[in-house]
């Protein structure tokens, strides 16, 4: 998947904290957090996790209806920005932090345009049938923490097969699978009105049928935003 992205920051001593929740302490920075795409409209629900470098922390927030949070991170680290993606999170970029004197605090524009289709990629399913294997399900997992934040987002939720077999069986049983995934979603509490199943059987290939690491590929469920 690829995104286009930009990121600013800009750190400052603390005068007046003015109407900000959390405070930035000693040894804790406050990242007050704007997400935008790249034409600066607001990313509502989006989660933003920040990864340290060498602690192996872990912190995150949850833009509000104006795509802003605030959040308190430890100085002297450097923080792997994650955004959780549908199914997956992606890798996005670093901000170091550096150990100051004094009480700090900064700002944080993250602006990034996401791709409208999302390709499940540890999404699989028993040989020939649409039952789900369980190292499916942290993926479906966090694909169903998206859509219950996101409860205006649409999506169909695509099954493709490869072109081994028959074009009417692969095109039932592509079906039948984003079926199964659409109901594991279900049973986490997203709403019927959210998911659309679709199978194409092998009529979207992305790759060469004739090799078998072509076929493995045209072998996915993918998320496509309605």
């Amino acid at each position: 998947m690829k995104y286009l992205f930009n990121i600013l920051f800009a750190f400052y001593a603390v005068g007046a904290i003015g109407q900000e929740t959390l405070i930035p302490t000693e040894d804790q920075a406050l990242l007050s957090i704007i997400v935008s795409d790249m034409e600066e409209n607001p990313r509502p629900k989006d989660k933003i996790i920040f990864e340290g470098k060498f602690t192996k922390l872990s912190f995150e927030g949850i833009a509000d209806d104006e795509g802003k949070f605030s959040i308190l991170l430890p100085e002297g680290d450097i923080y792997l920005i994650k955004i959780q993606g549908l199914g997956s999170t992606i890798d996005f970029d670093e901000l170091r932090i550096p150990k100051q004197e004094g009480k700090v605090s900064g700002k944080l524009a993250v602006r990034y345009r996401p791709a409208r289709i999302f390709n499940l990629d540890d999404v699989h399913f028993e040989t020939n049938k649409a039952n789900l294997l369980p190292n499916s399900f942290s993926t479906l997992d966090e694909l169903a923490e998206v859509l219950l934040l996101k409860e205006e987002m649409n999506v169909e939720i695509a099954g493709h097969t490869d072109a081994i077999g028959d074009d009417a069986s692969n095109l039932v049983l592509s079906q039948k699978r984003a079926e199964s995934v659409v109901n594991y979603l279900i049973q986490k509490g997203v709403p019927t009105s959210q998911l659309v199943p679709k199978g194409y059987g092998e009529s979207a290939p992305i790759a060469d049928n004739e090799t078998l690491e072509g076929r493995k590929e045209n072998r996915r469920t993918e998320a496509r935003i309605l």
